[in-house]
């Protein structure tokens, strides 16, 4: 397939599954390519199928098993595997602390901004031999339309959650410190992840519509009164992972579909 063709209202969906979502439930699975790319290895194969009536293509962003930590994955070659397969509009789905008051565990949120605090990372398509430097308008890093169709399943949905918010990206692997998240908050974060970036810039050098639908998994440090455990955070993702499933089946149909003006 000649994927520079590829329009966005019938191209595959990509969903790029973080902690707590490792296969999409639902999807009919057609095949699987284990691709390699100008980048290195994407984190696992592409798995091709269809939910509802749309095809999909999901890639778990930390391999399958879970393995590979959120400084170590391979972001250049998840997003070049999943356009080179023809994937025009992707949902990364990201576990989250949450900061702001009303974001607290199993909360879920479809942000629209985001800092990125992360470094080292191979970050971007354009770099090495080039013809001329290029510059990418990233004043909104998510596509509205994309964020659009998730907030309208939500609502549909009556699930609990927040249709802003600006990411902080930290580096990990390691949680933050109680004053790294005052900080954050300074900065006017109110969630904060280890993967949201440099995903969402490389989407935006590939012109992919590109949005995040977050799970909050515990409070960010200092913000409750006790210490961060794997088992809260187990129990955030048991709450709230089947929520952002709704949410993903009923929203692919619509996703890079044109918009429908009213009249």
């Amino acid at each position: 397939m000649n994927t520079d063709s590829v329009q966005a209202d019938d191209a595959p969906v990509g969903i790029i599954g973080g902690t707590g979502l490792t296969g999409l439930e639902g999807l009919q699975m057609t095949g699987e390519r284990d691709l390699d790319t100008p980048w290195g290895k994407p984190s696992a194969a592409l798995q091709m199928g269809t939910l509802g009536a749309r095809d999909v293509v999901f890639l778990a962003r930390h391999g399958r098993p879970h393995r590979i930590p959120p400084h170590q994955v391979n972001y250049r070659a998840n997003l070049w595997a999943l356009h080179h397969a023809g994937v025009r509009t992707v949902v990364g789905v990201n576990a989250v602390g949450g900061i702001h008051h009303a974001m607290g565990p199993a909360h879920i949120v479809i942000p629209d901004q985001i800092i990125d605090y992360t470094w080292g990372r191979g970050h971007t398509f354009f770099e090495g031999e080039l013809t001329e430097a290029t510059h990418i308008d990233f004043t909104y890093p998510y596509s509205e339309s994309a964020r659009q169709v998730l907030l309208a399943s939500a609502n549909q949905l009556k699930l609990r959650h927040s249709g802003f918010g600006v990411y902080g990206a930290t580096q990990g692997p390691r949680l933050e410190t109680a004053a790294e998240v005052e900080r954050l908050e300074r900065d006017g974060c109110h969630i904060l992840g280890m993967t949201g970036m440099p995903e969402a810039a490389l989407a935006a050098e590939l012109k992919l519509d590109y949005a995040c639908l977050a799970l909050v998994v515990n409070w960010a440090a200092g913000k409750s009164d006790h210490i961060i455990t794997m088992t809260e955070i187990e129990a955030a993702i048991e709450q709230g992972m089947s929520g952002v499933r709704a949410i993903l089946a009923r929203s692919v149909t619509a996703l890079g579909q044109p918009l429908v003006q009213s009249a």
